[in-house]
């Protein structure tokens, strides 16, 4: 499994992300699993991935929360949570959609 976090420099919840993200891991059973943290700093490379905004959570290469889709921009990314838009998934999210990945 390839886990990975798009994000851009001044999004304030892509480390907490990643920090879910590995606690949501090494909890499934997939503690050798390291995450790449990519930085997206120009609008060219956020076309050439799948990019729907900072934090953007992939496993293999697929966005763990699926959206409207791809932004160019580089922008902060919302999510709908039990406690309503904010910058990331909650922890029980992110074992959720971990464990519906398969």
């Amino acid at each position: 499994m390839k886990a990975e976090i798009l994000h851009i420099d001044d999004c304030p919840s892509w480390e907490e992300a990643g920090r879910r993200l590995r606690v949501a891991l090494d909890s499934t059973g997939h503690q050798d699993t390291a995450i790449t943290y990519t930085l997206i700093a120009s609008s060219a490379t956020a076309a050439q991935v799948p990019f729907a905004g900072s934090p953007t959570i992939l496993l293999d290469g697929t966005d763990l929360f699926p959206s409207a889709g791809r932004i160019n921009d580089l922008a902060c990314r919302v999510y709908m949570t039990p406690e309503g838009l904010a910058g990331r998934p909650t922890q029980e999210q992110v074992q959720e959609a971990l464990a519906s990945h398969g």
